[in-house]
């Protein structure tokens, strides 16, 4: 194993030299596309679309929007994906894509199948490389190089379906995954292939002290759950009590800065945070230094973006798309605008508006950090209240009651023109205090939500609530697990499911 280590340790060093510097200018987006057009130009998707004709064309790019519509999931279904899925050869990509990833998709929703091709994995496996060589930059010790990586996510059992087979995107890269890896990475398949959290919870409690974990990776909410459940079970002052090495968090999914309490409260040493953007449809970006803020998107890796500015003048009330074509490039950006971002990718997906929003802090160095989903905002009357917004006032309120609030909802009622927020805490909150002050600071954050709350919005309604009962709802929806996250601003349906719930517990 410390063979092992030490050569992952040289890896680390020389794969952070080779791509420190690499991939940033606009020319790897063009290559990345007139690729995937070739690769794909005989596709039954290339030849209804013209991709022989784009390919001609010396912009390609502009004649690319003009010939592809942007579609989200429900439109690329119906009109490609259902038939990719069904086994159907030559669709959307060379060849019939033998598996999909079951994305979590939103409380409340069905699964999303994703379609994972070998050329997607191809790149996962390169970004994942690329990812690790910036623990070179860390400068950690030796010994680190000898401990294990924890990743906390969904099931990892694969499941053949007809034609195809699917699951959880970490099971399916785990089918691939080198065999030299494989001893360093927790809890093993036994323990990943189990569905639901509390079966692998139970399954990794006796063993968890047994192991050397040096880096844990995973969305906050389930990562700093598990960590304080060891320390509960076994009486500890800290999660370095039993792994001494651990020194670095990847995560990613959810706005990181209301977890940073709780983690510092269970760590007697220091930890690395490193923000990842990964999702089913591929890998985005990853942060590339521990001092900077923003994640580096990944322009040279099989996935063409583009960027459209989330105002009024291409989305309507609803978050849906005016204009199906027009959307900018990489080379167009600018700095703090709030973006949905659309790939096309080497798994098939084309034109396919993932839900994301992005903002980029760096236009020179390509960063971005992830600013809210396009669906996730409220706008009762116009208030056009952002998640970005959302998470910046409960943040500031939050800091100054000392209670930062990890776990939360928010939905509107449209009956009564007002916002309903439930926030996660075991701490006594003076809600009345706290709303008054809550509600300022979004009107200062918010020009839009300011005027409403003069004229039509009612204040809003806060409830302070156990923290648990937020993983209880996913558990009752049976969504339980590394993957699931509890939107922080419900729909109607998903609003309905979670008052159902709060009544069968009993919470007013």
């Amino acid at each position: 194993m410390a063979i092992i280590g030490k050569l992952l340790q040289q890896t680390a060093a020389y794969t952070y030299k080779l791509t420190a510097n690499k991939g940033v200018e606009y020319k790897y987006q063009l290559e990345v596309l007139r690729k995937l057009l070739s690769q794909a130009k005989n596709t039954k998707f290339g030849l209804v679309h013209n991709f022989h004709t784009i390919l001609l064309k010396q912009d390609a790019v502009s004649e690319y929007q003009e010939n592809v519509p942007i579609t989200d999931y429900e439109e690329f279904y119906k009109m490609w994906l259902q038939e990719s899925i069904e086994g159907a050869k030559d669709h959307t990509w060379r060849g019939k894509i033998k598996f999909y990833a079951l994305s979590s998709g939103t409380t409340g929703s069905p699964s999303k199948r994703i379609p994972v091709t070998q050329e997607m994995i191809r790149s996962f496996q390169r970004t994942s490389l690329r990812q690790f060589s910036i623990i070179h930059e860390l400068d950690l010790p030796e010994v680190f190089f000898g401990s294990s990586l924890l990743t906390v996510g969904g099931s990892t059992k694969l499941t053949t379906v007809g034609k195809h087979v699917e699951g959880d995107l970490s099971g399916i890269l785990r089918k691939h995954a080198s065999l030299v890896v494989m001893p360093f990475t927790k809890p093993g398949k036994k323990i990943t292939d189990l569905k639901t959290w509390n079966e692998k919870l139970e399954a990794i409690l006796p063993i968890a002290p047994s192991w050397n974990i040096g880096i844990i990776a995973g969305i906050p909410s389930w990562c700093i759950l598990l960590m304080e459940k060891l320390i509960d079970h076994y009486q500890l002052n800290s999660i370095h009590d039993i792994w001494p090495n651990l020194q670095v968090y990847v995560h990613g999914g959810v706005f990181m800065e209301p977890y940073i309490d709780r983690l510092q409260k269970i760590s007697s040493k220091p930890i690395f945070l490193l923000d990842t953007y990964l999702a089913s449809e591929g890998y985005f970006a990853y942060q590339v230094s521990t001092s900077r803020t923003g994640m580096k998107l990944l322009l040279n890796n099989g996935i063409f973006f583009e960027f459209i500015p989330f105002n009024w003048h291409y989305f309507d009330e609803n978050g849906d798309l005016k204009n199906k074509h027009e959307a900018l490039t990489i080379s167009q950006v600018e700095v703090g605008v709030d973006y949905a971002i659309v790939i096309s990718t080497n798994a098939g997906l084309w034109r396919y508006l993932i839900g994301d929003l992005v903002r980029f802090i760096d236009i020179e160095e390509r960063e971005i950090i992830i600013s809210g989903r396009i669906k996730q905002f409220l706008s009762l009357c116009g208030e056009h209240l952002s998640l970005d917004n959302i998470n910046q006032a409960l943040l500031h309120v939050g800091t100054k009651h000392q209670t930062l609030f990890s776990e939360f909802t928010i939905f509107a009622d449209y009956d009564e023109l007002r916002h309903y927020w439930y926030l996660g805490s075991d701490k006594e909150v003076d809600t009345e205090q706290f709303t008054k002050e809550l509600d300022a600071e979004l009107c200062l954050l918010n020009d839009d939500y300011a005027y409403v709350r003069k004229y039509n919005l009612q204040e809003p309604k806060i409830q302070v609530i156990a923290p648990t009962l937020f993983y209880d709802f996913l558990d009752w929806l049976g969504k339980s697990g590394g993957q699931s996250k509890m939107p922080r601003v419900l729909n109607k349906e998903q609003s309905i499911k979670w008052c159902e719930f709060l009544k069968d517990k009993a919470i007013g």
